[in-house]
């Protein structure tokens, strides 16, 4: 699988443009990120903060991840970031997904995307399923720089580098 995202993400917002990354617990088939894509333009044409238009983007990456983002033109508040939630929580319901499980990892092995319940990442490390330089789905990215440099990075460059042992680090 080519793991190549950075062509994808408009090059008109800023690098401080606000970044939000859905994960969803399964890929969705093509007929279903059609009818998301629709979905998320509806969105998009009528999101506002404060009244003002929202300068948005929204695209699936790797048939798994739901990006959303909004240029840092205009403050999105509170209550326009509770709108995008809307439409992310009717998604779930309609396709039958979980898209704010923050408690399953995802990484890239054997050149396919594998998702991991934190609770079973002790396992992995100990048995070398995931190592120092296993790539990380760092859904945690929060700005359009972030997004393009620390999305997709070896684990030993994200929070978990703390999970693991220290011959890992050597």
């Amino acid at each position: 699988m080519d793991f190549n995202y950075k062509h994808l993400i408009p090059t008109d917002f800023s690098d401080t443009s606000k970044v939000w990354m859905y994960q969803s617990s399964r890929k969705f088939t093509m007929n279903e990120a059609l009818q998301i894509e629709a979905m998320m333009e509806d969105f998009l044409a009528n999101w506002q903060s404060h009244g003002e238009a929202v300068k948005g983007y929204a695209n699936i990456l790797f048939g798994q991840f739901l990006i959303l983002m909004a240029d840092d033109s205009v403050l999105v508040g509170g209550c326009s970031t509770y709108e995008s939630v809307k439409v992310l929580k009717q998604i779930e319901q309609l396709f039958n997904v979980s898209l704010f499980d923050r408690q399953t990892l995802a990484f890239i092995t054997k050149d396919t995307i594998q998702l991991l319940p934190l609770v079973q990442l002790n396992y992995a490390l100990e048995n070398n399923h995931i190592t120092a330089s296993t790539l990380y789905f760092n859904n945690l990215v929060a700005t359009k720089a972030d997004l393009l440099n620390k999305w997709i990075v070896p684990v030993k460059e994200t929070w978990l580098a703390s999970k693991l042992p220290k011959t890992m680090l050597a």
